[in-house]
């Protein structure tokens, strides 16, 4: 197979992996174990949707309360009125994964070749990073809002639009309601403004605010008189300014997401017992899948620094104001760099040492410098990168049906919906209308 195949029949290609990515998504949704984290979210949707009950706050948070809004109700709660099934929001959540796709889809379609679109499709879509999110979980939405910040800006490069400006804002005000995380979007948009990278319509800046301030109102009434959304913690905000490691540890998952080096909730948590119940064998099986997926991961952590920093070096002259114009490969790489800052701020100002999922909402933007590397390495090697790309897929598939079967938070024996029935039971939550 070689190139000229794969721009003839870059359709087939590319609906057949967006497919097998639908299935996926399907089975670790099927397969998650329920805990703490999807009741919270579960619980909220339920009970706006069962008894008219809307909580103004969402999930829980490790040192701070409660992240602020009713978003996280209305995401499961919302398609239960449609719908009365506990896969009514699990079906929107794969919905807007899809609206995702479409949206830095798009973005690729514009700067990139087919072959290379084909390798985001892969490299986002069929990403083990991406699917093992597959759950009613906070973080599992991010991706979304990051999608519709980065597809915003990147129309607003050129001219101001009222939609895009507004969309764009609400991105942020979307990831605010979901995850602490969302001060990593408004940095990148504050260098987006001052590097001039996009030129905001400020009706629609200040429209999209007012919305915002306004979805909060519920909130900041409970917040005045229920105590408990609000956490004492022996941490700090600014907790990350005064020791090292948690600043250094969100730039490495800043390269683990542009790598193979995944969550070791996938690595080291298979137990294989759906091939065998010989212990011995079964201890076989989790050695050689723990020194593939560790040496695969690692070799590729060091490719992804290397790619890292060549980028670094090819647009350290342009990120100053009025340091010239750049073309759209180098606003990619420009909007990464912004993101590569607005993580060691967020690690600095944080009062916890951040896990993979804290930070997941910039793992689309972590594969922008490797794309832009490949286009060079898709005209200079073209056999190389089609093989390339299609062990890649292959790879992803394998640690996918595995993850999904058989990790931390997903396996074989439980069955989603009865998990959510069996919970429903147990809290007595019912529809009272």
């Amino acid at each position: 197979m070689n190139e000229n195949y794969l721009n003839r029949h870059f359709a087939i290609f590319q609906g057949t992996g967006f497919f097998i990515g639908l299935i996926l998504a399907l089975l670790y949704s099927n397969h998650q174990i329920m805990t703490g984290d999807q009741w919270q979210m579960l619980h909220k949707g339920y009970l706006g949707a069962y008894q008219d009950i809307w909580q103004p706050f969402g999930n829980a948070a490790s040192a701070v309360g409660n992240v602020p809004g009713s978003l996280s109700a209305w995401v499961v709660g919302g398609p239960l009125l449609l719908w009365d099934n506990p896969w009514a929001p699990m079906l929107l959540l794969i919905g807007l994964r899809v609206l995702s796709f479409l949206m830095f889809d798009a973005v690729i379609k514009a700067v990139f070749s087919q072959p290379v679109r084909l390798l985001f499709m892969v490299g986002y879509w069929l990403n083990p990073w991406l699917l093992y999110d597959s759950q009613l979980y906070n973080p599992a939405y991010l991706c979304f809002f990051t999608a519709l910040h980065f597809w915003s800006a990147f129309k607003l490069r050129e001219q101001p639009n009222f939609l895009f400006s507004f969309l764009h804002v609400l991105a942020i005000g979307g990831a605010m309601q979901l995850h602490y995380s969302w001060p990593v979007l408004a940095v990148i948009s504050c260098y987006l403004l001052y590097r001039k990278m996009a030129y905001p319509n400020w009706a629609g800046v200040f429209a999209a605010g007012a919305v915002i301030l306004l979805s909060l109102v519920p909130y900041y009434l409970e917040y005045t008189t229920n105590e408990a959304l609000s956490r004492e913690s022996d941490r700090y905000i600014g907790y990350g300014l005064v020791h090292v490691y948690p600043v250094l540890k969100a730039v490495l998952y800043w390269l683990r997401y542009a790598s193979t080096l995944f969550s070791n909730r996938i690595i080291t948590d298979a137990s294989f017992d759906w091939i065998t119940t010989i212990s011995w064998l079964q201890a076989v099986f989790q050695y050689m899948w723990q020194a593939i997926l560790y040496l695969v991961g690692a070799a590729t952590v060091v490719i992804a620094a290397k790619i890292n920093w060549r980028a670094w070096k090819s647009i350290k002259p342009l990120i100053k104001r009025g340091s010239g114009d750049i073309d759209s490969q180098q606003w990619l790489l420009l909007y990464a760099a912004a993101t590569v800052l607005a993580i060691i701020i967020n690690a600095m100002l944080s009062p916890i040492t951040f896990s993979y999922w804290h930070l997941i909402l910039t793992y689309p933007i972590a594969l922008l410098p490797i794309l832009v590397a490949s286009e060079r390495w898709r005209t200079s090697t073209p056999q190389r990168f089609v093989k390339g790309l299609l062990w890649l897929a292959a790879f992803f598939i394998v640690v996918n049906l595995v993850a999904a079967c058989d990790s931390e938070k997903y396996t074989h024996k439980v069955d989603y919906a009865e998990q959510v029935e069996v919970l429903l039971t147990q809290e007595g939550l019912t529809r009272l209308r």
